[in-house]
């Protein structure tokens, strides 16, 4: 839990600094069609990297993955502030392509980590502690753009100061990535290793891709990735044009606790919860999602079908301050609420269906590619003006129908995949270096360089 710990920091100190960074000053462009344009190349090279990605975290091992994964995010807040100073359009739409490569890397890693390295009974939790740290990087953000936006009435421009210290911040996250451990490195609370392996092999790699494409059990997932971050456009196009400045940053504020409240609720009190066997901990699970969805989109919609896309330029914007304001933030918390909930769901139904860090890394490889391409296509829709009423039942509609198939899946899911997968007792490893006369150092963690092993398997010393 201590590597999901440190990946969450990596992840609050990066791709959280980037969504806060994002929230200053209309996604840090003032301009909501390169906003758009530049999201969409992002989401585009993150959807054709990710297929890949897997077998990259698989290769370089998690350490080396999350830091090339980690640079992208920090030549994109840079390419803000050139937008911002030197009105480099072009930059931004290069850094955009640049960090959909990259962070195909760094969540490829993130997934395996998260979903591998924790125990049977732990896995909701270990995506509750990663989420709520991660957003919170979002929140806090969110909340110095609220303050200055109270304090002045707007926010137009970012000083150099608030780059500055977003890119330190940022450089932190880079250099925390070399904190990881590989998975033959990680004991878990029962003694077991990870993986006796630090790292996979290129022919493991294609035959592992092949064998992820031919699994039915993926393709039944498929519109649930597609779906998972679709409505991100919709919701932060309607947030830039019908609230005024101070209001899409409070939105913003209570879109970070709203996720962060989710996570922990979900993880903590559905997918683990206790005396209830593992596959009714999923159905429980989707229950709740869909009941969520079902109540979150119906009353979002009650209020859309109000405006439409002309409307929103013609009505006055919304302010904070205003009585029918309460309903509207209530309703941007509780769709970060019930995106939590969703992507909560979607990585414990991977996490449950195997424990191998190589199959689970090629699992968050393929999630977020489909992820990606459905963003791309959402900020694409969005770009051309798409009515607001056919983005919002596009994204409600998908999310709908990928839970017939999520329940498809849940109902293969074993009490438990110790028994069917290799397992190693550190304990073991140890008993056979010392009956080889090698002795371990105690407190250090041996590492396995063969794929199995037996009574009689040849321990190497870390």
């Amino acid at each position: 839990m201590t590597q999901v710990v440190l990946v969450g920091i990596t992840c609050f100190a990066t791709v959280g600094m980037f969504s806060a960074v994002s929230n200053l000053g209309a996604g840090g462009t003032q301009d909501v069609s390169l906003s758009d344009t530049s999201n969409g190349v992002l989401y585009g090279f993150f959807a054709v990297v990710g297929i890949i990605s897997g077998g990259i975290t698989n290769l370089l091992g998690p350490k080396l993955t999350l830091f090339f994964g980690t640079l992208g995010y920090a030549l994109y807040v840079g390419a803000l502030w050139c937008l911002q100073t030197q009105g480099t359009n072009w930059f931004l739409i290069f850094a955009g392509a640049i960090l959909g490569i990259t962070a195909a890397m760094l969540w490829s890693a993130q997934g395996c980590i998260m979903m591998s390295y924790p125990l049977e009974k732990d896995k909701g939790k270990a995506f509750a502690i990663f989420w709520a740290i991660y957003q919170f990087g979002s929140f806090i953000g969110s909340v110095i753009a609220l303050a200055i936006n109270i304090r002045t009435g707007g926010l137009n421009t970012v000083s150099t100061s608030t780059y500055t210290a977003f890119l330190i911040i940022i450089f932190i996250g880079v250099a925390s990535a070399f904190l990881i451990l590989p998975p033959n490195k990680v004991i878990r609370p029962d003694g077991t290793i990870v993986k006796v392996r630090a790292a996979s092999k290129p022919r493991d790699e294609v035959v592992g891709m092949w064998n992820l494409l031919k699994d039915w059990r993926m393709l039944c997932l498929l519109p649930m990735f597609f779906a998972s971050n679709y409505f991100y456009s919709y919701q932060g196009s309607v947030n830039a044009h019908r609230f005024d400045g101070p209001t899409r940053a409070l939105n913003a504020t209570l879109e970070g606790a709203g996720a962060i409240v989710g996570a922990l609720l979900i993880g903590y009190l559905v997918l683990d919860i206790k005396f209830l066997h593992r596959r009714t901990r999923g159905y429980l699970g989707l229950a709740v999602v869909t009941i969520m969805t079902i109540i979150i989109w119906s009353v979002a919609l009650a209020w859309q079908v109000t405006f439409n896309r002309a409307d929103a330029a013609a009505l006055p914007k919304i302010n904070y301050k205003d009585a029918d304001y309460k309903g509207k933030g209530a309703l941007y918390f509780f769709f970060f609420f019930g995106d939590a909930c969703y992507q909560a769901l979607a990585y414990w139904i991977m996490s449950a269906l195997t424990n191998d860090p190589f199959t689970l890394a090629r699992y968050a490889g393929l999630y977020k590619a489909v992820q990606s391409a459905g963003s791309a296509g959402s900020f694409g829709m969005d770009a051309v003006n798409t009515p607001f009423l056919n983005e919002h039942l596009a994204s409600w509609i998908m999310m709908l129908a990928s839970f017939p198939f999520a329940f498809v899946v849940i109902h293969t899911i074993r009490e438990t995949n110790y028994d069917s997968e290799e397992v190693v007792y550190v304990d073991d490893i140890k008993k056979s270096e010392m009956e080889q006369g090698r002795g371990v150092e105690l407190g250090r963690t041996p590492s396995i360089e063969k794929e199995s092993i037996s009574a009689d398997a040849e321990a190497v010393k870390s």
